[in-house]
């Protein structure tokens, strides 16, 4: 009898996405951020002006209610929820 469990491969925790804080970004990099998040998930759903979104999603960045994330495996940073 084997144990498959203790031979699976783990994680590598350097793969892992994690939060980066907003104030450590320029304001360039952040207004692009809320920019793509703003195209991204009001553009498409038939909203005639998605960046008219961008005061309200800047706001919920500077309170935390989204984050910016950063996956290391694909280079890429985006908004998303902090849970």
């Amino acid at each position: 009898m084997t144990d498959d469990a203790a031979h699976q491969p783990q994680p590598d925790p350097r793969e892992e996405k994690f939060i980066v804080d907003s104030e450590l970004l320029t304001e360039d990099q952040l207004s692009g951020l809320v920019g793509e998040y703003c195209t991204r998930y009001h553009g498409l759903n038939d909203t005639e002006q998605p960046l008219a979104e961008r005061d309200r999603v800047l706001k919920a960045v500077k309170c935390g209610d989204l984050v910016v994330w950063f996956d290391p495996v694909e280079n890429t940073a985006g908004l998303g929820s902090p849970s």
